[in-house]
């Protein structure tokens, strides 16, 4: 027992240095892996839209240590510089290291996707008319006469092929259960096209103008 117990601070000193020997090593073993990156763009063109099918990440396989792939993940991003797109039309852009940003020592063996095509439209605007439904039953010897809308129509902006086909929005129903002469009501606005977007606030003011017969 008393051999056990002899030198126990240099023993357990001993340890300690065994174990932080032992982990450093492990995080300088050489691994690959499969990484999730999401797709970011730079000097996006200001008059220009990108029409296609956007890819929204990317899978890169990489090798490096344990504790280089341990910090990439989840902080890896695939960032596509557009400054090289000056008009419209379908560009290819290949995913490298660069593009990933890699650290020194992590090696790229493959991205999945490995290019990256997108087409570009120029952007156009354009003003559609609200369509306003009706729900509900309408209260009884209540005529609805006119619906003021404001505001009537509302801008839409994005890729001109997008834009130039894009329907009416339409808003919420507005409830005839709950409306009276002169009651307004404000009302979200829906687009369709998933593609184009609003300039301003997608709702309407809707004013009710009703007699009773």
């Amino acid at each position: 027992m008393k051999e056990l117990l002899r030198n126990v601070p240099e023993k357990l000193l001993s340890l300690a240095l065994a174990v932080v020997i032992w982990l450093n090593f492990a995080a300088q073993t050489d691994l690959a892996g499969m990484l999730a990156a999401p797709v970011q763009f730079r000097h996006y063109p200001d008059d220009l839209e990108i029409s296609s099918a956007v890819t929204e990440s990317i899978q890169a396989e990489v090798r490096g240590s344990a504790g280089q792939l341990r910090d990439l993940a989840g902080n890896m991003s695939a960032v596509i510089d557009l400054a090289s797109v000056k008009a419209p039309g379908e560009r290819t852009f290949t995913i490298s290291k660069r593009e990933l940003n890699l650290p020194s020592g992590v090696q790229l063996v493959r991205t999945v996707p490995a290019q990256v095509r997108l087409t570009f439209e120029k952007r156009a605007r354009r003003f559609l008319k609200v369509e306003v439904p009706l729900s509900g039953v309408q209260q009884k010897g209540l005529t609805v006469d006119r619906l003021d809308i404001e505001p009537p129509m509302l801008e839409i902006v994005g890729p001109e092929s997008k834009v130039a086909t894009a329907l009416n929005p339409v808003s919420d129903p507005l409830d005839l259960a709950v409306i009276s002469d002169g009651s307004e009501h404000r009302l979200a606005v829906y687009i369709a096209e998933p593609e184009v977007r609003f300039v301003t606030a997608p709702s309407v003011k809707v004013k009710v103008h009703a007699s009773h017969k």
